[in-house]
């Protein structure tokens, strides 16, 4: 049985590394005390293409967390001095939203259930099949991955609303509702031809190349939901 479960496991990581590497998804941290454990998994994640490094406790990665490269925490519940659920309270205090799996040979329901609510993507149990580990970190890493950019790409969207003026902020809000050009002037009782000139301008500080486009910012940034939009539009 034993033959077979490694020859299994060879078989899933030959599998593995032919998809490709993963150190483009970033680090994966393990801190668990036991060095059996963080030796066997760090050899079993790097030759499926991770980039890994190891801590022995918790304060180990928190001593070292200022040089260490993002990428997903593979966690431990048990371990003496700061626990796993300790040491993702500290994350949260230094809002690092790096993801956190916990791995643990001694999880309940209760522990698991806070583990969760505090923010973990996971919870595995030890000991762990070599695929379902390396599924579920390779699906951590790339939902990260993804959130991450949507994050920035939402951040690049504010500041470039933030240029506006609150004359612009004020002709944005009503043009991305459809309100006409006519209507807008008589609105903020200016005329056509300055509306016009602001929504040049508008589109020019939100590089945006059409009309839809300016739409889509908007309602990217949850801008045309309810009045509330209205409001953050034309703050200056």
């Amino acid at each position: 049985m034993i033959r077979a479960a490694m020859t299994r496991c060879y078989v899933f990581l030959a599998t593995v590394a032919m998809a490709g590497q993963h150190t483009d998804l970033g680090v994966v941290h393990i801190v668990d005390d036991d060095q059996s454990f963080r030796t066997s998994t760090a050899r079993l994640l790097a030759a499926a293409g991770f980039e890994v490094a190891q801590y022995a406790s918790a304060s180990a990665f928190l001593q070292q967390l200022s040089a260490a490269k993002a990428g997903c925490i593979l966690l431990d519940v048990q371990m003496p001095s700061l626990n796993g659920l300790e040491l993702q309270c500290e994350l949260a205090k230094l809002a690092l939203n790096w993801p956190v799996v916990f791995i643990t040979g001694h999880g309940d329901i209760s522990t698991s259930v806070r583990a969760m609510k505090a923010g973990a993507d996971d919870f595995l149990p030890k000991p762990v099949s070599p695929e379902l580990l390396i599924e579920t970190l390779e699906r951590t890493l790339r939902e990260h991955a993804t959130r991450h950019r949507e994050e920035e790409a939402r951040h690049s969207l504010k500041a470039r609303v933030a240029t506006l003026t609150a004359r612009e902020h004020q002709v944005f809000a009503l043009m991305v509702k459809g309100v006409m050009n006519k209507q807008i002037a008589h609105q903020l009782g200016t005329s056509i031809r300055t509306i016009k000139a602001h929504r040049h301008a508008i589109m020019e500080k939100l590089e945006a190349q059409s009309f839809a486009e300016a739409v889509l910012i908007a309602e990217r940034l949850g801008l045309l939901a309810s009045e509330c939009g209205d409001a953050a539009l034309t703050e200056g």
